[in-house]
Formats: structure tokens, C-alpha cells, sequence
């Protein structure tokens, strides 16, 4: 039976914006207050999600959050009709309101950790989303991802959902940017391996000390016991504190796999050759390609400042491996010269593809981060609701769809606007339909 691994891009919301929320994030504080633009950034993403379409991958699309969150501005003693609460929020409390205006959500590499049935006990595809804990306004996401998760893959013959992990930070947990599953083939049991960047419950393990580490060794033990993992099909490492500490918030901005592929940074992990042998020990006899990239030949600021790995490694219809870079990549003198020798060498990667998402990098997010990967049966990919996958017919009709509701710039300013949060609401009422996700928005719920 045929198998593929679909790719989930989240469409970017339409109050897409520049807060600097993210500490250890370096582009994200980099460009906080900036103006953005909204109809761009979706415009980007979606460009991106058809042109992986257009190669002849499955690509689907996941839903945006609803923003401003209104729900949660009241749970914080903010009171009065919306636009009340808007304007209340905004000058008691920016830092808070900023929080509940995030587009964050865009990024779904951080919407869930992901098991194809190939692992899982009960031969499902498992599905648990991040409770992103370690920050506010990411932490407003869980129940909602997980209501858009479900109207994507509602068929519980083949998909099997989860309650997000214990929101504390003991079990700090984001997703699939800390999750890279290694194959040969992607109908084959493969091994996963979780990165976590430190243990919850023993402060004497390594840690960084100058940004948070975001992920727990805890988190990813209970994902894998949700998900029904055999011991021989899980690996643990940890991130290297010290890369923690240089910016690297999540491990998907340090290394990427796919298939028998990791592409990573030498300073990547922490015991790095223990977790490679135990990684080979568990794949088994098969080749598994190692690809480390030197310090000397790309420095850590390079690596986070292009997003080199916070790429997407995918395999072609023509079994070759290609990599979906940013165009940040190109303009980096070491890091394109690193590319170009890459696709030389004896390994699975033949080509790099390089993509304009400058507004999801502006605000600390590349080409991996926009997207959540699924691996899936024919059967299984049968299964999903068919009106979240992209063809030419639903591609004009989201691409529409940005046109009609979403604004050209936005300012902090913009944000307060009551307009905003009803032409918001509008769009993604819409969207609903067009992905016939059902009414998976609280505005929506009553």
C-alpha cells in the first residue's frame, strides 16, 4: 500500500503581527514593533504549501487561531462588551493584550506530536497537541489545536486524539519541533527520537542558564507512552545547553531528519555519540546517514540566523531527497556555499529549494516551522477531510479568501481596533466552511 508523509502548513492568522514575545527567540525579539503584513505572510505560507503541491507531495493546511483572544482576556478580569475589553487590556496591560493578539499558531510544527501507525500499538495515527507552557501566549493554544485536529482527522478508525499534557511546566512539551521520526520507508516502523532540553525533576542534569529550556525529558516520556511506542522505537537526547543558550530554542532550529536522514549542527546534542548509537542500534542493519555541519564551515549565529535547518527535508515522487530552504539561506555566503557542496556529496540529498517567507521569519519561524508532518497510508490519507488538502480548486479559493479579509499592514495601533476582531472572526467563520472543520472556535461554540 502506498504511503506518504503529508504535510499540515498552518495558514497564518489575520492579526499576523511583530510583539518580540518570544525570549530566546533571537529573530523574534530582533523584530518586535515592527509594522507587518498580514495578506503577505498568508500569502507566503500558502505559496509555499501549493508549490509542494505542484512537486507532487500530499499537502494539506491546518486552521489558524482565533485572535484576539477575547476568552482569555476575560478569564484575566477584563470586562465590558469586546471592544471594552480590547481597550481596557490594551492600556492596563500591553504586554498581556500583545500575548492575546499573537498569530503564533502559524507555526504547526508546534501545534502537536505526531505517530504514524506504523508505531503505535493500536495501529492508529496518535495525535497530541502541545501545551507550550513555557509561554503565555502560546499556552492559549491547546484546546483549540486540538478541536482543529480533530476536524482534520476525524475518522477514528485510523486517527486517535489526545488531551494535551499537565499545563506545568514540568511537562513543558512543543511538539513536533522537538520530534523527528527516522524510517526507511515511511510504512515501515521507524524510530523516534525526542529532544528535550532538561529534566523536570532533577535540577542536577545539564540545563542552559540563560534562556529557558522549553521542552522536558518528562513530556516526551509521557507522548511516547500515550502514543502506545515500543522501547526499541523511542530515543531520547538531550539539546546541547550551551546551543539552548545561543538562541536555539527548539531542536528543529538545529537539526531535521526524514527518512534515514539527520541533517544536523555539530553542537547540536548534549552526548551526542551515545544518542547516535543507540539511534543506529534501534534503526537497525539499514543505512542511516548522519550529516553534521561543521562549526568551522557554519557558526550556531549563521545556523539560527537562516534557519539552515529549520528547513524541510522532503523525499520527491522520484525517491530524492530535496531541502525547502528559506531565501535567507541563499544570502548567507557560508551557509549557500554550504548547500552547494551538500548536493555533491554521496548522500540522499540531490537539490535545495529556496522559498520567500520573510514574514514568518521576521518573527522567528521557518520553513519547518510552518508546517506538521503526518505520515500516512493511502487508506489513512483517504480518511482525512478532504477539504483541508490542497489542490488547484482550494488553493484559489484560500488564496481568495486572504484577499477578501485580510489587512496589507498592521501596527500595534491596529490591534486595539474592535474592526479587527469582527473582520477576524469573519475570515475564519468563513474558513470553517471552506474546510468543513465545523465550529471548532469559541466565538463559534457561544
Amino acid at each position: 500500500m502506498k504511503q506518504f508523509e503529508v504535510n499540515f502548513d498552518g495558514l497564518v492568522g489575520p492579526t499576523h503581527n511583530y510583539a518580540g514575545l518570544s525570549f530566546g527567540n533571537v529573530a523574534s525579539l530582533n523584530n518586535a514593533n515592527a509594522v507587518s503584513s498580514p495578506k503577505q505572510a498568508a500569502k507566503q505560507g500558502l505559496a509555499k504549501a501549493k508549490a509542494l503541491s505542484d512537486m507532487g507531495m500530499k499537502q494539506g493546511v491546518l486552521a489558524p487561531q482565533e485572535r484576539p483572544d477575547i476568552n482569555a482576556l476575560r478569564r484575566l478580569g477584563f470586562s465590558g462588551t469586546d471592544a471594552r475589553v480590547l481597550e481596557s487590556a490594551a492600556k492596563q496591560s500591553r504586554e498581556i493584550f500583545l500575548a492575546c493578539c499573537s498569530a503564533s499558531s502559524m507555526w504547526t510544527a508546534n501545534a502537536a506530536t505526531v505517530s504514524p501507525s506504523a508505531d503505535t500499538a493500536d495501529g492508529r495515527v496518535h495525535f497530541t497537541p502541545a501545551n507550550l507552557t513555557n509561554k503565555f501566549h502560546r499556552s492559549l493554544e491547546p484546546q483549540v489545536t486540538g478541536n482543529i485536529l480533530r476536524g482534520t482527522f476525524a475518522n477514528e478508525t485510523y486517527f486517535a486524539h489526545h488531551q494535551h499534557l499537565p499545563d506545568n511546566d514540568h511537562f513543558g512539551d512543543e511538539g513536533a519541533a522537538n520530534h523527528t521520526r527516522l524510517c526507511n520507508d515511511y510504512n515501515e516502523a521507524g524510530v523516534e527520537l525526542f529532544v528535550y532540553g532538561r529534566h523536570a525533576f532533577d535540577p542536577s542534569k545539564p540545563a542552559p542558564t540563560k534562556y529557558p529550556a522549553r521542552q522536558t525529558l518528562e513530556a516526551c516520556q509521557a507522548v511516547a507512552r500515550l502514543h502506545g511506542l515500543r522501547d526499541e522505537g523511542v530515543v531520547y537526547m538531550q539539546q546541547n545547553p550551551d546551543v539552548i543558550d545561543q538562541g536555539v530554542f527548539h531542536n528543529d532550529v538545529i537539526a531535521v531528519g526524514n527518512q534515514n536522514v539527520l541533517f544536523f549542527h555539530e553542537q547540536a546534542f548534549h552526548e551526542k555519540e551515545k544518542g547516535f548509537a543507540e539511534l543506529q542500534r534501534k534503526f537497525g542493519n539499514k543505512p542511516l546517514h548522519f550529516i553534521e555541519v561543521p562549526t568551522a564551515k557554519v557558526s550556531v549565529q549563521d545556523a539560527v540566523k537562516t534557519y539552515l535547518f529549520n528547513t524541510q527535508i522532503i523525499t520527491l515522487p522520484n525517491g530524492e531527497m530535496t531541502i525547502i530552504a528559506p531565501t535567507d539561506c541563499a544570502e548567507n555566503e557560508s551557509v549557500k556555499a554550504y548547500l552547494d557542496n551538500l548536493v555533491t556529496l554521496d548522500t540522499p540529498i540531490k537539490s535545495v529549494n529556496y522559498f520567500d517567507v520573510k514574514q514568518s521569519m521576521r518573527n522567528g519561524g521557518g520553513p519547518a516551522c510552518l508546517r506538521l508532518r503526518v505520515a500516512m497510508s493511502e487508506e489513512e490519507l483517504n480518511g482525512v477531510n478532504q477539504s483541508t488538502l490542497i489542490n488547484d480548486a482550494q488553493f484559489a479559493r484560500l488564496n481568495a479568501w486572504i484577499d477578501k479579509h485580510y489587512r496589507d499592514e498592521l501596527s500595534e495601533d491596529d490591534l486595539r481596533d474592535p474592526q479587527l476582531l469582527i473582520e477576524s472572526r469573519t475570515a475564519l467563520d468563513e474558513l470553517t466552511q471552506i474546510l468543513q472543520i465545523g465550529s471548532v472556535y469559541p466565538f463559534q461554540q457561544g
